[in-house]
Order: structure tokens, then C-alpha cells, then sequence
């Protein structure tokens, strides 16, 4: 079957790749990132310099120059298109505990802003230490644990403004 996909590379330029187009390339996999690819006579070389699956983003070197590319699917158009993007579905208000355990370092302050994935706090469960970070951008309204508190699951540990 022939998937098309949208890719925004750079945030500026808008193209349209198929499976099909992808698999008429002809490219030698060289190491677990990196590639060989000819294309109209023109030999490329490419890596894969870093990659977020859950935000389908991709930092691409090809040659010399790093382009970073988005790639999206019809599913991820239709979600656009009907207004329900990623970012509308991360209003997150308060952290709570994930799971049971004892607060061992809180990294944030009231009044503080953070941006999406700052650490927040570590809370140890089952010997293991976790990292709470940030769902999103924002400004920390109060903060409802200190150090050293047990903690139950589900238990209001952070509010945003």
C-alpha cells in the first residue's frame, strides 16, 4: 500500500512524501543511523542526528547541512484539521503522585516559570528514583509537598497558575 505523508522541514518548507517514492531510493543503511543515498546521479550522506517518535520530529543531517522534519500522517492532518492538536490536549492544571513514595528533592518554586519536560521534583518509589517533569509551559502556583514526604498515589503535588 502507498502511504502518503506530509513533512515541514524547518518549519518553513512543506512537501509530500509517499512510501512508494521512499522505497525507489537507492540507499545503503551504512550504520544504525547513518546512510548512503544516491538520487539523480548525486551521491548524499545522511544521519539520523536525533529523533522524538512521540512528536514524529526528526533532526536529519544530510552532507553537511541539519535540517529538522516533521512528518504527519492522514491521521495526524484529520486531528489537525478538527481541532484537536497535541497541544490543546496538554492543559495540564496540577501533578499529581504517579504512584506511592517519598518526595526527595523538589527542583521548582512558586511563582516559577518552567518549560515542557523541566525536571520538577524526584519522587523514590520501589527503590527507584523517578523524575516528575513538566507536561507544558508555564508558571508554578503552589507547590502542596516538601522533601522528605510520603506520598500516595494520586496525591496533589503541583499546581500551575
Amino acid at each position: 500500500m502507498n502511504k502518503i505523508f506530509n513533512t515541514k522541514v524547518n518549519d518553513s518548507f512543506d512537501f509530500e512524501i509517499n512510501t512508494k517514492d521512499v522505497s525507489n531510493l537507492d540507499a545503503l543503511q551504512v550504520s544504525k543511523s547513518q546512510f548512503h543515498i544516491l538520487h539523480n546521479n548525486k551521491s548524499y550522506k545522511a544521519s539520523i542526528v536525533d529523533s522524538d517518535f512521540n512528536k514524529k520530529t526528526y533532526q536529519i543531517k544530510v552532507n553537511r547541512n541539519t535540517y529538522s522534519v516533521n512528518i504527519f500522517d492522514d491521521l495526524d492532518l484529520l486531528i489537525k484539521e478538527m481541532g484537536f492538536t497535541v497541544a490543546a490536549s496538554k492543559h495540564v492544571n496540577s501533578i499529581k503522585a504517579p504512584m506511592p513514595g517519598l518526595i526527595i528533592e523538589i527542583s521548582v518554586e512558586a511563582g516559577q516559570e518552567v518549560k515542557e519536560d523541566d525536571a520538577l521534583l524526584i519522587l523514590e518509589a520501589m527503590k527507584m528514583e523517578n523524575v516528575i517533569t513538566s507536561p507544558r509551559e508555564g508558571v508554578i502556583k503552589s507547590i502542596k509537598a516538601e522533601k522528605g514526604d510520603a506520598v500516595e498515589k494520586n496525591q496533589l503535588l503541583i499546581e500551575f497558575e
